[in-house]
């Protein structure tokens, strides 16, 4: 009967989906990814724009350890973060999940900014954000946008802002 039971046992075990021995249990750890955000996502020109970009999931594994950034700014312009770190030690070393990075946008546009993380010159991820900037004042795409009413002049006009007064009764 002992021997029945302790095979009820491991039948028991196995259904529910232990390990038996000389299996390995591997966990699966999600592969990290980037959430990238932009604030604010709609402004007027001039505008300085802060972005964050977050590596989400994943453990402290030494690939996503001190990696690059590059912001592609969708205005001609790019910059890149590079960070000084200590080497990697497993199960002591925490890496760096947010990073931050802000960019003047001087003229109206809808600008898809896009931030690469890279280690060791090899893509780890990419994440994207769409930015809207309106003209502003002082912005030279205003200046176009009147040339081009001006040159068409049945083009829509933007409504005017009126101010009424008060009809004379004819009272006195």
């Amino acid at each position: 009967m002992v021997r029945t039971g302790a095979w009820v046992a491991a039948c028991a075990l196995v259904a529910a989906g232990a390990v038996t021995a000389g299996e390995e249990k591997q966990e699966k750890v999600k592969k990290p990814h980037l959430e990238l955000r932009a604030a604010p996502r709609m402004a007027f020109s001039p505008v300085n724009v802060l972005l964050t970009l977050e590596l989400v999931g994943g453990g402290d594994v030494e690939e996503y350890h001190c990696p690059e950034v590059e912001w592609d700014w969708d205005d001609g312009g790019k910059s890149v973060h590079e960070a000084d770190c200590a080497p990697f030690e497993e199960g002591k070393t925490t890496i760096e999940r947010r990073f931050t990075a802000d960019h003047e946008y001087s003229k109206a546009g809808v600008y898809q900014i896009k931030a690469t993380m890279r280690r060791t010159n090899r893509t780890l991820a990419t994440a994207t954000v769409k930015v809207t900037v309106r003209p502003g004042i002082g912005d030279p795409t205003i200046e176009r946008f009147e040339e081009s009413r001006s040159l068409n002049p049945a083009a829509p006009r933007p409504p005017r802002a009126e101010s009424f007064a008060p009809a004379a009764s004819g009272r006195p």
